[in-house]
């Protein structure tokens, strides 16, 4: 005896509609994945939003990074400072920051991890393992900023 299979309204005998044929969620369907550059992005906005932190980076990548962004066409790198490490499903980061003078740099250091992890948890659905951080610098009061432009000069004609 052999077995046939019938359609009738779209869907064969064995229950299964047309637009359903590979079982199960479609969202399951395939896989995502996150290159390490947007979790540093995503890191990197985080960080910054924390009070206390004055900047990302060491002094020689804010120095080069100032210089970029005088450049016509450069702009600002939001992953500056920070590196990520993305495997399937969590993710690793270095962060290198710049607390301003008279915030408790545990404190800030504690709120830039917090952010950062709630923030990169969040828009990725990957387990952040670790968040290291790095001070580099204190920003003093009365320091002129690295990051800031110097005032133009009056041109001569």
């Amino acid at each position: 005896m052999s077995e046939t299979t019938s359609a009738v309204g779209g869907q064969s005998d064995t229950g299964k509609s047309p637009a359903n044929r590979g079982g199960g969620d479609p969202s399951s369907r395939g896989k995502t994945t996150i290159a390490d550059g947007v979790v540093a992005k995503i890191a990197g906005m985080a960080a910054r939003d924390v009070e206390g932190v004055h900047a990302m980076g060491g002094g020689m990548a804010r120095t080069f990074g100032a210089m970029r962004d005088r450049v016509p066409g450069g702009r600002g790198s939001v992953t500056r400072g920070v590196k990520a490490e993305v495997g399937e499903v969590q993710a690793a980061l270095d962060l290198e920051i710049v607390v301003e003078y008279g915030y408790p740099i545990h404190e800030v250091a504690a709120d830039v991890r917090t952010s950062v992890v709630q923030g990169v948890e969040r828009m990725t659905g990957l387990e952040v393992v670790e968040v290291n951080i790095a001070v580099s610098d204190v920003k003093l009061p009365d320091e002129e900023d690295e990051d800031e432009e110097e005032p133009e000069q009056p041109r001569l004609r």
